[in-house]
């Protein structure tokens, strides 16, 4: 259980510190082509929720208990990301929110297990 957890925890942390990087560091225009929602929400939210994301990245490493509040998050923030994609009409690029989801789930179930 404890590798299967470093895996998928590592993986995760390294996606959601690229993307949470992203949001933090990039401009409007920037971040534009690859999240077009980013038109519809306030920079300074956008810039939220990179940091919520990078500091999800970095929680998924810390010990198990720890690192299963951060995979809350991360599945917290996907929920929010699919309801986002849904309201503007965008079902169809739900996909990878659906498999981070998944994931950031089995991270927190792993989390547990491994006590």
């Amino acid at each position: 259980m404890r590798i299967a957890y470093w895996v998928v925890a590592v993986l995760l942390a390294v996606f959601y510190a690229y993307s949470g990087g992203k949001k933090v560091t990039q401009s409007q225009d920037q971040l534009r082509p690859m999240m077009g929602w980013v038109d519809q929400i306030p920079m300074r939210l956008v810039r939220v929720i990179g940091a919520l994301e990078l500091l999800g990245a970095a929680g998924l490493l810390l010990p198990p208990y720890l690192a299963m509040a951060a995979a809350v998050g991360l599945t917290l923030l996907q929920v929010g990301a699919i309801i986002t994609h849904l309201r503007r009409g965008e079902a169809r690029l739900i996909g990878l929110n659906i498999g981070l989801l998944a994931s950031s789930v089995a991270t927190a179930w792993l989390a547990t297990a491994w006590r």
